[in-house]
């Protein structure tokens, strides 16, 4: 079985709040030597200590437990490092800009890996208006369809959930979409990345100075679309 609570995660908050183990030992009314077999491995704090020792250190019981510090550190939002998470009794869908454990109808969730799209889930992204309709070419049928479809911005993520006999597909606000996740409750997760590219007719000017733009949508397969915004999935050359 692993460990619960690693003993380096100990040791390295013990350090980090500049305690010895005698100091963390007399907080929690134990032994400096329970201490000391509690970071080498040698033993595990009893349920009832951890959150005292939590406090003492610092952190929550939930970092403990993970065996890294889950701190409220400001970090500045990067929408590659977003993670999702699916149970798969309820179907519940939670997202999170870090690593984090996730429990759901007492499973504990891993994050989930995203695929490319593929010939089987194919996304086509059109422009309407201020907005990008999403859709996948994927059957929702009550045993196999697109549990939800979601937006991500440069500042967060926004996610529409789907239900069986419903149309695969979604409206989000185009501002700041940076890329696009689907998920199948059969074959996981994929992903669909988003680059703009403007062409201007004749650089003529509207008011407040923008310009007129012909554009075109580009779905991940290859094919123009004759409206939207000319999108492209990562790694695909648009011709």
């Amino acid at each position: 079985m692993d460990p619960y609570v690693t003993g380096a995660m100990i040791r390295r908050l013990r350090e980090g709040k500049g305690l010895t183990q005698a100091q963390l030992a007399q907080r929690l009314n134990v032994s400096d030597k329970a201490v000391s077999r509690w970071e080498t491995g040698r033993g595990y704090p009893d349920i009832a200590l951890l959150a005292p020792l939590a406090a003492a250190l610092g952190v929550s019981v939930d970092a403990l437990f993970a065996g890294r510090d889950a701190g409220n550190a400001n970090r500045t939002f990067r929408f590659r490092r977003m993670k999702f998470f699916v149970c798969p009794i309820c179907g519940n869908v939670v997202w999170g800009m870090e690593e984090a454990n996730v429990s759901c109808c007492g499973l504990t969730l891993p994050p989930l890996a995203a695929e490319p799209e593929d010939p089987a889930h194919a996304c086509r992204i059109e422009r309407v208006e201020d907005e990008y309709r999403v859709v996948v070419a994927h059957a929702m049928e009550k045993t196999h369809y697109i549990s939800f479809i979601a937006a991500v911005r440069d500042d967060g993520c926004e996610i529409k959930k789907l239900y069986p006999e419903w149309e695969a597909a979604a409206y989000f606000k185009t501002r700041g979409v940076r890329e696009v996740y689907f998920y199948c409750n059969r074959h996981g997760l994929f992903r669909f990345g988003v680059r703009q590219e403007t062409k201007y007719k004749g650089g003529k000017e509207r008011n407040h100075g923008e310009k007129t733009a012909e554009t075109t949508s580009f779905d991940g397969a290859g094919r123009d679309d004759a409206r939207g915004l000319r999108l492209r999935e990562d790694g695909a050359r648009a011709r």
